[in-house]
Parts: C-alpha cells; sequence; structure tokens
C-alpha cells in the first residue's frame, strides 16, 4: 500500500451521535463517521430518466433516489468507483460542489476534470489517501475490480473497490470495505490476503447484463465475495434500480440463507440509515 500526501477536508465537523449510513439509492450512500461526511458514487436521476452506460447504451431507472443533492448535508469528499452514468451521472456533474475532493480512479478524475471539478484524487490500485479532521482520519486504499470479462473489459470504464480505514487518536474505529461494480475475480482473493478484520462491507450487486454478458456481481457471485472477505458485517446496494439490473436482491437474499455466511447481513431500503456504533 502506498501512502500520499494527507488532506485535512473543509467543512463543519458532524457530532459521533450521528454515526451512519444512508442508503440513498444505486451505489449512492452518505457515510457520516468519525466527523467525516461521504457521499458514494452519486446518482440522483429521477425514476423514468435514463443514464448512458457507454457503447451508445442507455438503462431506464426504476427507483427514485432518498436524497436530492441540495438534501444533502456538506460533504468532506466523494468517492467513486467509476465513471458509469448509473454511479455519476449528469445531475451529480451539474449540482454537486465542483470543489469537493473526489476520490477515483485515474480514469474517472480525468473525466471529472473535463466536466470541471477541480479536486480529483487519483489513486491506482493499493494506493491510499489519508484524510484528517482533528485528532480524526481515515485513510482510503483504491482496490482492484473487475467490471467485466475480456474481452468487453476493454471497453468498460475500470472500476475500483475502495477500503476506507476510520481512526481517531491511532486507534482504529472501522474498516469499511466498497466493492465497487465488480466481479468475483483473483483481486478480491488478494484484497482478502491484504486486509483482514473488515468490519462492514457495503457490496454492489444487481447482475447486471450487457448482451447476457454478467458484469456486477449477481446473488451467487455475492456470496462467493463475502466468503473470501469474510467481513463481519454486509450491507447489499447497487440492486433492482435500473433495467439492466437482472438479478433482483431477492435471489442474494435466497442464497444468503442457505449459505451459512458467519457475515451477517443488513437490507436497508432507501432512505433507511445503519448505525455504525463507533463510540461503542
Amino acid at each position: 500500500m502506498t501512502g500520499q500526501p494527507r488532506v485535512t477536508p473543509t467543512g463543519p465537523s458532524v457530532g459521533a451521535d450521528t454515526d451512519r449510513i444512508v442508503f440513498i439509492g444505486t451505489a449512492t450512500t452518505l457515510i457520516q463517521a468519525a466527523g467525516f461526511t461521504i457521499l458514494t458514487d452519486p446518482n440522483f436521476l429521477h425514476r423514468g430518466q435514463r443514464a448512458y452506460v457507454g457503447m451508445g447504451l442507455t438503462t431506464r431507472r426504476l427507483t427514485e433516489p432518498a436524497l436530492s443533492v441540495g438534501e444533502l448535508p456538506p460533504l468532506d469528499f466523494v468517492v467513486l468507483s467509476h465513471h458509469h452514468g448509473d454511479h455519476f451521472d449528469r445531475i451529480a456533474a451539474r449540482d454537486l460542489d465542483h470543489g469537493v475532493p473526489i476520490i477515483t480512479e485515474p480514469h474517472a478524475a480525468r473525466k471529472l476534470r473535463h466536466q470541471g471539478f477541480r479536486s480529483p484524487v487519483a489513486l491506482s490500485t493499493w494506493q491510499s489517501r489519508v484524510m484528517t479532521r482533528g485528532d480524526a482520519e481515515v485513510r482510503v486504499t483504491s482496490l482492484p475490480g473487475q467490471h467485466a470479462p475480456r474481452p468487453l473489459g476493454y471497453v468498460v470504464p475500470p472500476v475500483m473497490g475502495s477500503l476506507l480505514d476510520f481512526s481517531r487518536d491511532g486507534q482504529r474505529l472501522l474498516r469499511l470495505y466498497i466493492t465497487g461494480d465488480t466481479l468475483m475475480h483473483d483481486g478480491i482473493r488478494d484484497i482478502a490476503e491484504r486486509f483482514g478484520d473488515i468490519d462492514l462491507c457495503l457490496i454492489h450487486l444487481g447482475g447486471t447484463r450487457i448482451a447476457g454478458i454478467l458484469l456486477t456481481m449477481d446473488g451467487r457471485q455475492g456470496i462467493q465475495a463475502l466468503r473470501t472477505v469474510a467481513p463481519r458485517r454486509a450491507i447489499p446496494v447497487h440492486y433492482d434500480d435500473y433495467t439492466l439490473f437482472k438479478s433482483p436482491l431477492s435471489d442474494f437474499r435466497r442464497a444468503a440463507e442457505s449459505a451459512g455466511l458467519p457475515t451477517e447481513i443488513h437490507y436497508l431500503g432507501r432512505g433507511d440509515s445503519y448505525r455504525l456504533g463507533l463510540e461503542a
């Protein structure tokens, strides 16, 4: 893991009693932890609107986001897995603060600069960036992801997973793994070898398919990934939101019920919060 310079974000602090994850929809969550406020994969299109996903293809949204950009609290930074229309849409491009740091992979960082965002942070796989606020910090590490099998993998935008290690006064509070849009692949085994003791996983599901080719984990692959990285808890996201999502959450639920995983799985509806209980 390669360290990079520390960054101290601006904006008001959030109290410890708000340590939580809010599921907004698709892969969009609001993470409030250790005084940081973080947005993931901002997707604010409305039901019926279409997201562009490349290769001349679009997909129609089937759900409403639980929050609008205007309803968000001030953000310390954004974590973006990749630059697809269902992860960074035209509403986010227009309405998000163009000065907010966006931690992402290099291809997405270049696209963000072209859209006028002034502070993208490009991380290659295994690189880290540390953000600080007072005596608290969060180390964001870029993790491998595989959004499509070859040869389609050469035309689908690259993707990263993310590891967020929250700490205060040198004591770790939370290790959070966000898979990003990925298939089960050897890189997930590498993550398990490098980073044990994962407290919580936000796992991207949906079973996205284009021309019959699987691009994100379905229920079966989701269980394989959780079995591999063995987080204590997991929250499924990125399911049932778009017409290209072919594996409903019910597929994952059924697979989880028979899998005998040690991981506690928590299901959130859009707009629901999951309390992190970091101070405990």
